[in-house]
């Protein structure tokens, strides 16, 4: 099992709280210092901007794409992990 699986497992499991974004499937330590740089340290952020764009996955795509240089593997791990917690969490 690699540990975006387990890294997404544990973060649907439960609620967001103060998680921080290295807490995200597809976010590492670095994706997370580059987000930290942009002053977003914290899950909720994350998911803030995912609602924002209305849980669109070509524009959250883009977004982490733009904000981190997340690549596509790193963007579907984030995305679905948010749109999972989402169903269960909203």
């Amino acid at each position: 099992m690699s540990s975006t699986s387990q890294k997404h497992k544990e973060f649907v499991a439960e609620p967001m709280g103060e998680k921080s974004v290295n807490a995200l499937a597809g976010i590492g330590e670095i994706l997370g210092k580059r987000l930290n740089e942009k002053t977003v340290d914290k899950a909720y952020q994350v998911l803030g901007k995912f609602l924002f764009l209305k849980k669109d996955e070509e524009r959250f795509h883009d977004w982490l794409k733009d904000t981190c240089g997340a690549n596509s593997k790193q963007q579907g791990d984030c995305y679905g992990c948010l749109r999972e917690w989402c169903d269960s969490f909203l």
